[in-house]
């Protein structure tokens, strides 16, 4: 076997299963500190919910959408990684 073929059959696949779990978990952080960066960078969804609050007067409503939708991103992508974690598990 070439350094290719050993690259490519036996050291990717096996850095590939490794890389998972830390990587899909960075992306889950990611998620959740993009609230926090709503204080200090450009508007998103945080900023989107206060600006909704100071419009209609409602407290409530655009915190528990806005966290619904964390929720949503969260939970998803650790549904997706879980799934790819379990398929790489048995091969």
């Amino acid at each position: 076997m070439n350094h290719l073929q050993a690259m490519r059959y036996v050291i990717l696949p096996q850095a590939f299963k490794r890389m998972i779990p830390p990587l899909g978990n960075e992306f889950i952080v990611l998620i959740k500190d993009s609230s926090l960066a709503a204080l200090i960078a450009a508007p998103e969804l945080m900023y989107r919910g206060q600006a909704m609050q100071g419009q209609y007067y409602r407290v409530w409503e655009p915190y528990l959408t806005v966290a619904a939708i964390y929720l949503v991103l969260t939970l998803t992508l650790s549904f997706f990684l879980s799934r790819i974690e379990r398929r790489l598990a048995t091969t």
